[in-house]
Formats: structure tokens, sequence, C-alpha cells
């Protein structure tokens, strides 16, 4: 089910406007995003904002929670994140989705953001089915 990346910010909105996200399916559980860090994402301490972060798996998370309920809107419950590495200017990030368990009105998943073969945050979320 492999394939290639797609650009999935082609709406104007909050996501297009910070430089958009490239989403694919891995399986039918399984799926990845990836963007690259601009000047515009970091913060005072000159690292990736950790909002920017939380925006951004928000965004990965909730397109792979669409995707597995079959195309129907999604919004976001609950998100845990936990930061742990910094990532700097520059450096692509790649986001892990799995999907845990979908009922008839919840997804629920985890996802595990990369950068240079590092761990530099996860998360866990519910999502809601409309």
């Amino acid at each position: 089910m492999s394939k290639e990346f797609e650009q999935i910010s082609l709406k104007p909105g909050f996501m297009k406007h910070n430089g958009g996200l490239l989403f694919r399916a891995i399986s039918e559980n399984e799926y990845e995003f990836k963007a690259i860090i601009k000047e515009n994402h970091l913060n005072a301490a000159g690292i990736a904002h950790g909002g920017f972060i939380a925006a951004l798996v928000d965004a990965g998370a909730g397109t792979a929670a669409h995707r597995v309920a079959e195309g129907n809107p999604c919004v976001t419950i609950s998100l845990e994140l936990k930061f742990i590495s910094a990532i700097r200017l520059g450096q692509e990030l790649i986001g892990n989705t799995k999907i845990q368990k979908k009922t008839k009105s919840l997804v629920f998943l985890t996802c595990k953001l990369n950068s240079e073969n590092k761990v530099a945050a996860t998360a866990s979320g519910v999502w809601k089915i409309l």
C-alpha cells in the first residue's frame, strides 16, 4: 500500500499557511506524514515551536483518523504530547501514526515524530468521527 507522499494542505487554512503537510498511507492502520522546519516555525530559542509541533501532529494524525474513518470528518477529542528532543531549522520531521482501535464513533491512535533518526515527540489521541 506504500506510495509517494502527497500534499494534503491544498485549501487555504492553518496548515497551508504554515508550509503544508505531506501524507501517505503505509497500510490500513499505519500512516506517515512529514514537513520541513522553516524559520517561521521557530521559537525565540531558535528551535521548532512546541505549538507548531502540536499542530503538525494534530493535522497528520487527524488525517490518519479521517482516512481510517472512510473519509468521514473527524475532530480531535484529546491529544497528549511528549516533547523528547529539540528540532532545528531545516530538519525534516516524519510522523508515523498507528491506529490502535476504531469504533463506530471514535478513532484511537498513537504517533511518533522522528527527525534524523531521533525521536522528537510522541503522542496519543482520540478523534470523534462526525
